[in-house]
């Protein structure tokens, strides 16, 4: 390793020491501008320079590596990667050791991005996407506008409109938050009266995209939506309420 190297690196306070190895890591990635497919230093190599045990470096490195930022390859050693923000999400969106608050947090990303993703869907749809989606809903039940979707088909229609986005991490986004939304709605979280607004059923948003404009899509979409933004801020307004209560 060269002076400039270990000058990068330099020692880790002792204290939380795993953790200052890892950032000072990360760091020392940062300063060399270390790219893809680009080898880092060995971990005897690293334990010498920042003055701490080969336990910490490699419990340091399998950190990293379990965030998709360096891997093992074999006959070179361990390398720089391009990380995958959603597998590093991935492995954290497990729905039963969320509180509330990340639940209720998880679910209203969910219809953030499905408000901002209908003007790609309508730009980028194609006639069989038309015709899966009138499938899909030829399978549905009649809904009324105060009830709930059944999940399945609820995760089956916004799924087709994801994939319709044409954008694989988009795809990948929400394949991991529905797990969350299928828990969220069995669990009886979200199930709260909603006021009578201006409903939107899938139904008639494949009519929209059949017919409509893509500024007709949006505001369908955001009205098909609308109950479930009620439903969410029900939810805020209780775990408020429920703050208040705990300082008093």
């Amino acid at each position: 390793m060269s002076t400039d190297d270990k000058t990068l690196l330099g020692t880790v306070d002792t204290r939380s020491l795993v953790d200052k190895v890892e950032m000072n890591l990360i760091e020392f990635f940062i300063k060399k501008k270390l790219q893809p497919g680009d080898v880092i230093p060995k971990e005897m190599e690293l334990a010498s320079t920042m003055g701490v045990s080969r336990t910490v470096i490699r419990e340091s490195l399998n950190r990293l590596k379990t965030m998709g930022m360096i891997e093992s390859k074999k006959h070179k050693g361990t390398i720089i990667k391009s990380p995958s923000i959603t597998t590093i999400l991935q492995k954290s969106m497990i729905p039963h050791i969320l509180d509330i608050s990340t639940l209720k947090n998880a679910f209203e990303m969910r219809l953030i991005m499905e408000v901002g993703i209908a003007d790609f869907v309508f730009q980028r749809k194609t006639e069989n996407d038309i015709k899966e989606l009138e499938e899909i809903v030829d399978q549905e039940p009649e809904q009324s506008r105060d009830i709930m979707f059944d999940v399945d088909h609820e995760i089956r229609f916004h799924g087709k409109l994801y994939e319709m986005t044409r954008n694989e991490s988009l795809i990948t986004f929400q394949s991991i938050l529905y797990p969350v939304f299928r828990y969220v709605y069995d669990s009886g979280l979200i199930d709260k009266p909603t006021d009578n607004v201006q409903y939107v059923s899938h139904k008639g948003l494949v009519k929209v995209l059949k017919e409509g404009t893509a500024d007709e899509f949006r505001n369908a979409m955001r009205q098909h939506l609308e109950n479930h933004f009620q439903r969410i801020l029900k939810v805020e307004q209780e775990l408020e309420a429920q703050r208040r209560a705990e300082k008093e």
